[in-house]
């Protein structure tokens, strides 16, 4: 029987190791979840009311007319830019696969540590991968490539933000196409934000508040095409499954776009700020080396004297990421959480800071 014939349940499927996520697993949600970037300082309250408020009794605008208004006009750019999408996930999918067919895209560049979804997204595609570090050390961007620049960068929260324009322009002029990633944009704490994340006129950008809303359980997100790709953003729109966003994700992103939103965002990161200094000091007093003064968001990375126990670790109630999945073996992510789960997290740390004193 050839490949073609083969009957339901016996095709050829390829096997990928399963994509490690932060937040909850099998086991269920912990109280002291520092897995997860979700702003814990959240939900902003006008958001968290707006969907709640939120009609699930009839099926959204397929056009999403009054949100994309409500997005274009926040972030000053014409209507027909504005993509709106189930989640960054799905259009990571959804652009590499029209990359691949509409552009000629035969090469994804991604970065490592980064997010799993990039070279996911490749593989389904069947393109090749190549990784970088940092951009500063990056190869030069080619036609035909696709790259993935997450802004400010997973799991180590660092910012390219000096290089970006220079080097945008560079990828247009090589002819690359370049979508900026920026789901930890709104939870920027430190450094003032890139000017190419406002004004550029070259790259995609991928916006999801979701994170910086801390209400990561509602999906939804939008892209904004660059200038003169108003016709492939439509094109996404029309040929995504129908009603890729809920009247939640509707209503999440529509409220966020608001001065009130933003407001309630900006006192959030005040308190962010605060924990994220009082989660370094901890790992720092427990033998920890913490990467904080390299993050620009309320997460980072550290690397401990002693791996952690995860069986000691559930006992309290925490949850920690590991960062090997993302592409940094022996470290770990942790984002800025309240006083009383660092609290939990010194006490899950004690039996590991005995045996690194031995």
């Amino acid at each position: 029987m050839t490949q073609a014939a083969r009957p339901f349940g016996r095709w050829a499927v390829p096997r990928h190791p399963p994509r490690v996520h932060g937040g909850v697993d099998a086991a269920g949600p912990l109280p002291h979840d520092f897995s997860s970037n979700a702003n814990a300082a959240g939900p902003l309250p006008s958001v968290a009311a707006a969907v709640r408020r939120a009609d699930r009794t009839r099926y959204p605008d397929p056009q999403y007319h009054a949100l994309r208004q409500v997005l274009a006009g926040w972030h000053r750019v014409a209507f027909e830019r504005v993509l709106p999408v189930a989640s960054g996930s799905a259009f990571i999918q959804q652009f590499t696969r029209a990359a691949a067919a509409w552009a000629g895209v035969r090469r994804v560049v991604l970065p490592v540590p980064g997010y799993g979804d990039y070279a996911a997204a490749a593989r389904a595609e069947g393109l090749a991968a190549c990784a970088y570090r940092r951009l500063a050390q990056a190869p030069p961007p080619q036609p035909g490539e696709l790259w993935w620049i997450t802004e400010p960068a997973s799991p180590e929260g660092t910012t390219a933000a000096p290089l970006l324009g220079g080097w945008l322009h560079a990828a247009h002029a090589a002819g690359a196409i370049v979508v900026l990633d920026l789901a930890y944009e709104p939870l920027r704490l430190d450094r003032a934000a890139p000017g190419p994340v406002r004004t550029d006129a070259t790259a995609w950008q991928l916006w999801s508040p979701n994170k910086a809303c801390g209400l990561t359980g509602v999906r939804g997100a939008y892209a904004i095409a660059p200038p003169g790709a108003e016709d492939t953003a439509q094109a996404l729109l029309r040929d995504a499954a129908s009603w890729p966003l809920g009247a939640d994700g509707v209503a999440l992103l529509q409220a966020f776009g608001t001065p009130k939103a933003q407001a309630e965002l900006a006192a959030s990161r005040e308190v962010l700020r605060a924990w994220r200094a009082g989660l370094a000091s901890l790992l720092r007093g427990r033998g920890w080396a913490a990467g904080d003064a390299d993050s620009v968001v309320p997460f980072f990375c550290a690397r401990p004297a002693v791996p952690p126990d995860a069986a000691a670790l559930r006992a309290h109630g925490v949850r920690l990421r590991d960062a090997a999945s993302m592409g940094l073996p022996g470290a770990w992510r942790l984002s800025a959480q309240p006083p009383a789960a660092q609290r939990a997290l010194a006490d899950a740390l004690a039996p590991a800071d005995m045996e690194a004193l031995r």
